[in-house]
């Protein structure tokens, strides 16, 4: 394992809101402010690649952050969800969707065609999966990304997207992550004071990701004696964990990027956690619930717990505890505080954080300085998946083991006709860690 892959978990990350600060601005902008630039600079081409609904609120976020935005192309792997989200995206934008019908790609080749088709900007937001494919096609090609959240499913999905993150850098592609609270003014000032001190040292980080139910899959009866594997598995994908990641990956990723937020970008280096499927389903292979315990090198401790069950209460927040005060993340209800020495509430704007994502990934491209986030958002995705593999285990799982593992999720073969088989749920203290 390359250096680049075995990041030293003892090290601190030293992000940045505009990487590459020191690059020149290509020479169509030199000499005009980010804001002139995008009045009267060239039209940016956006493409769409996974048309669900976080794809569909991407596009028409991509097209609000500036006057020379356009979405040229589409791309799914159902014709149906293509349709009905150019549909609601020509109501919502009707001078800005310039999409043609020859620019409407479906198939599992799709993204690679709209990735050909001229863009200059593409949306990643298919199922996780798919992600390190796709991030790896459109940093070959030399567009600026947005990526959603996780942006793998296993290990060795997280090291091809580090190895397409170093790749970009090169490039100077921008790559903005969908770690929405990242770009949260409200969560930008509580967790600047945090890194800053305001709370001493901090020890310990309780987050919780408790929400309602996972829509079930449709007893196999209701299966379409036509419809393949991959087809069925796609059609309720949040359900199988080669294409979400599990619930832990796929949803309480954000828990777990407040927590590592609040250590400065600090590894934690090991983490055990219960988990399981307290409610059947009739298909799919994910768990409802988890709870997860890291640890980091200093002592200080991260408790995630994370559940998706129906009928039961809900909570959506974390409190980070320091040696002089705590510091309350409230969701999106609310304002953060910090209780202590250094007391204090936010009360300052607080704007539409999917907005802020794609205002400052255009304007970051406009000014020859394009956001990186790639580092940080593999990192975050890993240490969720450390979590996961933990709880299927049963055993402690420290970094060097997660990153370095050789379980692939993602079949090596994706085709609509071969079967897709579904392994049972884990079982830990019998599923074994590979």
């Amino acid at each position: 394992m390359n250096e680049w892959l075995t990041t030293t978990r003892r090290r601190f990350l030293k992000t940045s809101a505009l990487a590459g600060s020191a690059l020149m601005a290509p020479s169509f902008l030199q000499g005009k402010s980010s804001a002139a630039a995008a009045e009267d600079g060239p039209t940016l081409k956006v493409g769409l690649i996974g048309c669900g609904g976080r794809g569909t609120g991407a596009a028409g976020q991509a097209m609000a952050a500036e006057n020379n935005v356009v979405l040229t192309a589409m791309a799914d792997v159902f014709e149906d969800k293509l349709k009905d989200s150019l549909e609601a995206l020509r109501k919502q934008a009707p001078d800005k969707v310039k999409v043609e019908p020859d620019h409407c790609f479906v198939g599992l080749d799709a993204y690679q065609k709209l990735i050909d088709s001229g863009v200059d900007v593409v949306l990643l937001t298919t199922p996780p999966g798919f992600r390190p494919i796709h991030l790896k096609a459109a940093v070959a090609a030399g567009k600026h990304i947005f990526c959603e959240k996780p942006v793998a499913t296993d290990a060795p999905g997280v090291r091809s997207v580090l190895e397409s993150v170093k790749e970009a850098k090169r490039k100077n592609l921008a790559l903005v992550a969908g770690f929405c609270w990242r770009y949260n003014l409200a969560e930008r000032a509580l967790f600047g004071r945090i890194n800053e001190g305001a709370i001493g040292a901090v020890r310990a980080v309780y987050a919780t990701y408790y929400t309602g139910g996972v829509k079930p899959i449709p007893p196999a009866s209701e299966r379409p004696a036509s419809m393949g594997d991959l087809e069925w598995q796609l059609r309720h994908w949040y359900n199988f964990n080669w294409l979400s990641g599990d619930s832990y990956v796929e949803q309480a990723v954000h828990a777990v990027d407040w927590m590592l937020w609040a250590m400065k970008d600090q590894l934690p280096e090991k983490a055990v956690a219960v988990g399981g499927r307290q409610i059947p389903a009739p298909g799919g292979n994910i768990f409802d619930h988890f709870e997860v315990n890291y640890e980091f090198a200093d002592g200080a401790r991260g408790f995630l717990g994370s559940r998706q069950q129906a009928g039961c209460a809900t909570d959506n927040t974390a409190t980070i505890f320091g040696t002089q005060g705590d510091g309350r993340e409230l969701g999106f209800a609310g304002m953060p505080f910090i209780r202590g020495e250094k007391a204090w509430t936010y009360k300052g704007p607080r704007p539409n954080m999917y907005q802020v994502e794609h205002n400052e990934m255009f304007a970051s491209i406009r000014s020859g300085q394009p956001i990186n986030d790639g580092v940080r958002m593999a990192q975050t995705t890993m240490t969720a998946i450390m979590g996961r593999m933990a709880a299927y285990t049963g055993q402690e799982i420290t970094w060097d083991m997660a990153m370095n593992s050789q379980e692939a999720l993602v079949p090596a073969q994706i085709d609509w006709k071969i079967p897709v088989p579904v392994p049972s749920w884990a079982m830990p203290g019998k599923t074994k860690f590979v």
